[in-house]
């Protein structure tokens, strides 16, 4: 599943919202994915922005008036949710507090996203849980035993169907710190299907991450890098996802089901490629094969290589002419 994580893209405005959505499915995301919440049940009003978000806005503002101005109402996330059902685009948003997230469940969401700064919050976790939906869990900022902590209360609300996100919270997230291999730590921990949420610029990681086993893949998307806000320079442009979409479904045929055998393609091209046992100078009928009368040569006719010690010492049953293929006994 490819989400592409519009989070605050629309920058509070509802009709660019939609072009998002436009966007995304052009783009050939599954799902198209953004971040709800009340500001004044989220946030104090003193906590300051993260370095990243005054860097990207350059800006020094509280975040809570940064999120204020980007947060959109209920009922445009409902014209959002219809907007995405007309034009057959899966909707989702992270709730990051629990009225947001009564209310998407009301309105139909498929799964509960939970944001990386969810990692921890038990109450909250325990409350996801309850709803009995698939989570996907992001699991940034975070050690294994806090993923397990959290894992824990999403169980103990009644969470059955955990989907873990590798993730590095860090926008953009340079090469040295994507660490991928961590991913299949999280595999290999919990045993729940794993993803990669990727805030790095490039597709290669998210790439890398199915060639590795990826089932989800969430990148941030925009219209436009040069936008301000506080994630545009961190997302991915409509182009540049649709490759990223082409690379990963190409990865995903290109996995195949692990079976070693050769391909119909394969086996056609073997008949005139793959050695063959023929003659190395004339042959008589009754006469021993050894290596000085037989050899291996590429020939569309003629006993595989593979069998040239069962035919070492048998007695030719009839004549052969030079590079004529020996056939079977």
């Amino acid at each position: 599943m490819i989400i592409a994580e519009a989070g605050v893209n629309h920058n509070g405005d509802v009709e660019l919202a939609l072009r998002l959505c436009d966007a995304a499915k052009e783009a050939g995301a599954d799902v198209v994915k953004f971040q709800t919440w009340i500001t004044d049940k989220l946030i104090t009003r003193q906590v300051a922005q993260a370095e990243y978000q005054t860097s990207n806005l350059g800006v020094r503002q509280s975040q809570y008036d940064m999120l204020k101005e980007l947060e959109l109402s209920k009922k445009d996330f409902r014209k959002i949710k219809e907007y995405c059902d007309q034009i057959g685009i899966i909707f989702a948003s992270t709730a990051d507090e629990p009225d947001s997230l009564d209310f998407l469940v009301s309105i139909g969401i498929p799964f509960i996203k939970v944001g990386s700064g969810e990692i921890g919050n038990i109450p909250y976790l325990r409350y996801m849980g309850s709803k009995r939906l698939p989570v996907i869990l992001s699991t940034g900022m975070s050690s294994i035993s806090d993923v397990d902590m959290s894992i824990n209360a999403l169980r103990e609300g009644g969470a059955k169907d955990i989907t873990l996100l590798h993730c590095t919270t860090s926008y953009p997230c340079p090469a040295s710190d994507v660490n991928i291999r961590a991913m299949l730590t999280l595999r290999d921990a919990f045993h729940y299907p794993v993803g990669y949420s990727d805030h790095t610029v490039g597709m290669e990681a998210a790439v890398a991450a199915v060639s590795l086993g990826a089932k989800v893949i969430e990148k941030h998307f925009t219209l436009d890098c040069d936008m301000k806000g506080p994630d545009h320079v961190a997302s991915t442009e409509p182009a540049e996802f649709a490759k990223m979409v082409t690379a990963i479904r190409n990865v995903e045929r290109m996995m195949g089901d692990g079976i070693k055998r050769p391909t119909i393609a394969e086996k056609n091209i073997s008949k005139v490629v793959k050695k063959r046992i023929v003659a190395s100078r004339e042959i008589q009928k009754g006469e021993a094969f050894s290596e000085h009368n037989i050899c291996v040569k590429r020939s569309d006719v003629g006993i595989p290589a593979m069998y040239w010690d069962m035919i070492i010492g048998n007695i030719s049953n009839r004549n052969y002419d030079i590079d004529e293929g020996i056939e079977l006994l």
